[in-house]
Parts: C-alpha cells; structure tokens; sequence
C-alpha cells in the first residue's frame, strides 16, 4: 500500500457500505472509541482476506480474541472492517465472513457496517488512491488517533499478532 506510510493520518476516502449500499467515508465509519482499526483491503481472489477473517475470529493468536475482554462487544478493542474490490451488487452480505458481521451489545444485533467497496462513482477507487496493490491486498493497522501504525501482507498472520503482543494485555 504505496499511498499509506506509517505515522501519517489515516486519510478518509470514499466507499459504498455492502449492507445498505450507501456512498460513506472510510474514514468517518470509526467512531472516536479508544479501539485500533484493522483495514483489510481484499486480494484479488479473495483467499487471503477469508484466512485473515478465519484467523482472526478462531486462532488463538488472533489479537481480537486473546485481547477483548470477556463480556465485552468483540469490536471494543480491535475494531476489523474490509475493503472488497468488487462492485456492492456483486457480493452478498450473507456470504460474509463472520467476523464481518459481529452480534453486539444486550441483544446481540448483528452490526452490519464492517464491510465496503470502492466508490467509483464519487471519486476515486480507495485502491487507487491508497497504492493498494489489488493482487496482494494489504492489511493496515490504524491507532485509535487514526495514525497508521501498520502495514502489513493479508496473510501476515504472525506479525499481526506480535504487534499487538508488544503492548496489549492477554484478557482471554
């Protein structure tokens, strides 16, 4: 992701919401929580966001297991959101990974504003403007500021797990 260096803002851009098909910012998607932002912005198969989203929610190094304390909404410190590279009529939200689709809160609502695609048609593709090469995709870590702490391969499974080990504390 040639268009995102580390240390700099987490500049907004802008996406359709696969659930509604709404045109938003990335950007303001997160709210000012204290919660990390992990980005994954899809290969072009698609394979390597599935393992990431598969790690993520059953590996015992995934960071958003070992590090959400327990009773606690599973996006409350490690908040995962995904950048497909298709079209919002081409995917279906029922074939998202679960991990994309949390239940939260007392009655367990499924929380359907996780997923995005590009907005070509009021502005730029995010691929484009981010240097995300669509191939590889990328995996980008953002702070709860919005500064880029990151950028990692999608299936960089293991150094995703030790960033987050240098300084967040084991609550699983």
């Amino acid at each position: 992701a040639k268009g995102l260096t580390i240390g700099m803002r987490f500049h907004s851009a802008p996406v359709v919401r696969l659930a509604d098909a709404k045109p938003v910012q990335l950007g303001h998607a997160a709210r000012a929580d204290g919660a990390w932002r992990l980005y994954a912005f899809a290969d072009g198969s698609g394979e390597k966001l599935r393992a990431l989203m598969m790690f993520l929610a059953e590996s015992n190094r995934s960071p958003v297991k070992r590090y959400t304390p327990a009773g606690a909404n599973i996006d409350s410190v490690i908040d995962v959101r995904a950048i497909f590279q298709q079209c919002h009529r081409d995917l279906k939200v029922e074939e998202l990974p679960l991990m994309l689709l949390p239940r939260k809160g007392k009655f367990g609502l499924i929380d359907y504003e996780k997923a995005f695609t590009p907005d070509v048609k009021n502005g730029p593709d995010i691929f484009v403007l981010r240097g995300v090469d669509r191939a590889k995709g990328a995996l980008v870590i953002v702070r709860p500021d919005q500064y880029v702490a990151n950028v990692l391969p999608l299936d960089a499974h293991h150094e995703l797990a030790d960033f987050f080990g240098r300084f967040l504390i084991d609550q699983a």
